[in-house]
């Protein structure tokens, strides 16, 4: 559903994202970590059509991004870690907005709209403008607003920032069921735990790299570390990574 074939991107000198091959299968939850400036939200940019790969290509549900963007960004669904949204609108109108964006029906997009307020436990203040809401609030309406084209890819970057316990498990919830209905998540993050319990599989990059990936327990004993927390594995991994350059580990 979503391939990566030898991504790369580079700014000037530095090689934010180095030759990154990767295939994520129909119906699996792929969570992308590492430590901060490794890469992973520049990839999220390419996968997004955000920005452009120096090289190397994109496939999403089979369309190649850059030959069929518009197709190819039908499919997707994006949630990310600093949102934009329109503070004059209702959070009604902002679901409206979007849904034509994506060029769905009138009669269709209004029934979609009011499924995700509910859904989202946001329907009473379905007209209050946007600029009154809570963070988490805001939060639940970009979920909503990802999912009101009924995507077939989500691409998140660190989905709980914001959200108290109730508004997490809700996410976990959605996220589990979209899964299970064949839906394909891509999710950075650094809340080591939500990917521990969530992923099927995982991938960790570090300075522009993959040096990790498998399912938890393929990457566990890739660390040498069979019964530990995906916290301990991770730090494990990346600090021989940093031995191996010849780099001190960050504090």
């Amino acid at each position: 559903m979503i391939e990566l074939i030898h991504l790369t991107k580079k700014y000037g000198n530095l090689t934010a994202v180095d030759d990154l091959t990767l295939k994520i299968e129909e119906g699996e939850f792929f969570g992308f970590l590492g430590p901060n400036g490794a890469g992973k939200t520049t990839t999220i940019r390419m996968i997004t059509g955000l920005i452009r790969p120096t090289s190397g290509r994109i496939i999403l549900g089979g369309y190649d991004l850059a030959k069929e963007p518009l197709s190819a960004k039908k499919i997707v669904g994006f949630i990310p870690d600093r949102p934009f949204l329109y503070e004059k609108l209702s959070g009604r109108e902002f679901l409206r907005f979007v849904a034509e964006l994506y060029g769905m029906r009138n009669g269709i997009y209004r029934r979609r709209v009011e499924e995700l307020l509910s859904l989202f436990e946001l329907s009473q203040w379905g007209d209050e403008l946007v600029e009154s809401y809570s963070h988490g609030m805001r939060q639940r309406l970009v979920f909503s607003a990802a999912l009101i084209h009924n995507p077939k890819i989500i691409v998140v970057d660190e989905p709980m920032v914001g959200l108290d316990p109730k508004g997490m498990r809700l996410i976990k919830e959605i996220f589990q069921d979209f899964v299970r209905k064949g839906g394909t998540i891509f999710m950075s993050t650094h809340t080591l735990s939500l990917a521990e319990e969530l992923c099927h599989r995982i991938g960790i990059i570090h300075q522009g790299k993959l040096i990790a990936l498998g399912t938890k327990e393929e990457i566990r004993r890739k660390a040498k570390l069979p019964e530990s927390r995906l916290e301990d594995i991770f730090i494990t991994l990346t600090r021989e990574e940093n031995e191996g350059l010849g780099t001190a580990h960050p504090t």
